[in-house]
């Protein structure tokens, strides 16, 4: 199915306009007493706003979940689903609500139909679906352990999209208390961050200064991937996984100055040229943390590299700076990996949360 950019609707809105005129109605009508809560939120790059026409190609269309109750989702959600079955429109706001399956994993295409649809109208248990997406339910509580095995893609897509109707009286609750890290976790979150920078920093020169510059400009790509990250953290939002990490960081007021440094900086033919930016983009970060006045302020100026001649902030001193600042004495037992999404980047990880709390039960056992 094709259309054209001027008439595309974004996702959340076609979700609550789906909802307002024909899922809600049909709720209130045939089972008044159902008490439920609508929303559209998890993965979808229209939950975190990124969506486009692009988008409509696979797993996007009429879609939302309604969340009943435990014990409601045991009795009814088969019926309820078969009911939204016969009332679903074949098409809403021009895209057909039949979304079939498309091979083994799962994916859903829209196709028209002149049968009963294949509709993405999710009906399930809240507790369920919450310990599905996030791995534990944070309606009894969030411990330090479930939010450093939760990527921030994972929390960026609960606490975002929309909710249409909160019958249950949850849902507006958990993503209250999923919005932000508690502060001692974002200031441990932020100094590992500029813990992986340190880690790195120096390769960019000495990559290429042994004729490496491929090597040095993939170094350069991964801090400036990092600091990009981090920028998003010191901004109390949740970083966004790859696809959507520069797209979230042109949000950010900082952008418009630093972005030409970092583009600049993977731009670069010469490994002095990605030096001379990324220093000037350090500073800038520097100086941005200083601003938010999480520990005394820190020489914001890049200077060698103990006695090589490669310029760096030794982004470790705002690492250290910031673990001194945590008053939890769990949180500074650990040690300065981070969240679950700082230290591993496989979304054969990432994405399943039994595989990502296994990894990091592994790491911070006994911490």
């Amino acid at each position: 199915m094709r259309r054209m950019a001027d008439d595309f609707v974004p996702g959340l809105r076609l979700a609550g306009d789906l909802y307002r005129e024909v899922v809600g109605p049909a709720l209130s009508d045939a089972v008044p007493h159902l008490v439920h809560t609508a929303a559209l939120i998890g993965p979808g790059s229209e939950v975190v706003g990124f969506d486009t026409v692009r988008s409509t190609d696979h797993d996007w269309g009429p879609r939302l979940q309604v969340f009943l109750s435990g014990h409601d989702a045991e009795r009814h959600a088969d019926a309820v689903a078969d009911l939204l079955t016969g009332r679903l429109p074949a098409t809403f706001r021009g895209y057909p609500t039949n979304l079939e399956p498309v091979g083994a994993d799962g994916t859903r295409h829209m196709r028209a139909s002149a049968g009963r649809p294949h509709h993405a109208v999710a009906i399930t248990g809240l507790g369920d679906w919450l310990t599905g997406h996030l791995g534990f339910d944070p309606r009894s509580d969030t411990t330090l352990f479930d939010w450093l095995a939760t990527p921030a893609q994972v929390l960026a897509d609960t606490t975002g999209g929309a909710v249409f109707h909160d019958g249950l009286g949850d849902l507006g609750a958990v993503r209250r208390r999923l919005s932000w890290y508690p502060d001692d976790v974002w200031r441990y979150v932020l100094a590992c961050q500029w813990q992986r920078i340190s880690q790195e920093e120096a390769f960019v020169g000495r990559c290429g200064e042994v004729g490496d510059e491929c090597g040095s400009a993939v170094a350069a790509a991964r801090v400036v991937r990092d600091l990009m990250r981090l920028c998003l953290l010191m901004a109390r939002r949740y970083p966004p996984y790859g696809k959507w990490l520069g797209s979230a960081f042109a949000r950010l007021p900082c952008a418009p100055a630093l972005a030409p440094l970092l583009t600049a900086a993977t731009a670069a033919a010469s490994w002095r040229d990605r030096e001379h930016h990324l220093a000037a983009a350090y500073e800038r970060v520097a100086a941005a943390h200083n601003a938010l006045g999480l520990t005394p302020d820190l020489n914001p100026r890049t200077r060698p590299y103990h006695a090589r001649p490669f310029r760096v902030l030794h982004a470790e001193r705002f690492a250290q700076a910031l673990l001194e600042t945590v008053a939890d004495g769990a949180v500074r037992a650990l040690p300065p990996t981070g969240s679950i999404d700082q230290y591993t980047d496989s979304a054969d990880v990432l994405c399943r949360p039994e595989r990502r709390r296994a990894v990091a039960a592994g790491l911070y056992r006994g911490a």
